[in-house]
C-alpha cells in the first residue's frame, strides 16, 4: 500500500480529528489513526470507542488497503516538516510505515488496520439543519449545569430533544 499526499494537508486533517484521541485508552490500537485507501481517497479515522471522527482527502494511490499509524509520532513528524509531498510506503507483511520526503525519511511501526474497532453504522438516521448561532446559544445556556466527574460521565453531557415544533 503506497500513496502520496501533501504534508500540510495531511497534518491539517489529522489535527481536526485528533481531539478524539485519549491519553488513557483501554485498547492500545486506539492510540493510532486508521488510514484506509480506496479509489484515490484516503479516509482517516480516530476513535475512543465512544466517539469516532473521520476525515477524507484526495491522494495519489495505486492500490487499496488499511493500516493503523501511531498518532502522536505521525503528528510530530508532520509538524516539523515544511509543505511538501510525502510518500507513504506500507509493508503489508510487517506493517512497517516509511514516510519519504524531500529532505529525508521517517520509519515507524504500524499496526494491522483490521484490529481497529469497527465504526458503527447508524441505520434509519434522520437529519436536521440548525444555524450554528442557535446551537451555540443553546449550549451556552446549559453548559453551566454539566459536571466533570469521570465516574458519572452521563452528567458531563447536554441532552438535546427535537420535535417538529421546537
Amino acid at each position: 500500500m503506497n500513496f502520496i499526499v501533501s504534508s500540510t494537508s495531511l497534518l491539517r486533517h489529522l489535527q481536526s480529528i485528533s481531539g478524539v484521541l485519549s491519553t488513557s485508552n483501554n485498547l492500545p490500537i486506539l492510540d493510532n489513526f486508521l488510514f484506509e485507501i480506496g479509489e484515490g481517497q484516503l479516509t482517516i479515522s480516530a476513535s475512543d470507542l465512544e466517539t469516532t471522527m473521520r476525515t477524507t482527502l484526495e491522494v495519489e494511490a495505486k492500490d487499496a488497503g488499511k493500516v493503523a499509524i501511531p498518532a502522536k509520532i505521525l503528528i510530530d513528524v508532520l509538524k516539523n516538516m515544511p509543505d511538501q509531498p510525502c510518500t507513504f510506503l506500507v509493508d503489508p507483511t510487517t506493517m512497517g510505515v516509511e514516510i519519504a520526503y524531500d529532505n529525508g525519511k521517517s520509519k515507524m511501526n504500524g499496526f494491522n488496520g483490521e484490529e481497529f474497532p469497527r465504526i458503527p453504522v447508524i441505520e434509519n438516521s434522520t437529519t436536521i439543519r440548525l444555524s450554528g448561532d442557535i446551537v451555540s446559544k443553546a449550549i451556552g445556556k446549559t453548559l453551566f449545569a454539566t459536571g466533570s466527574d469521570d465516574l458519572r460521565p452521563v452528567m458531563s453531557g447536554v441532552f438535546c430533544q427535537f420535535s417538529p415544533q421546537t
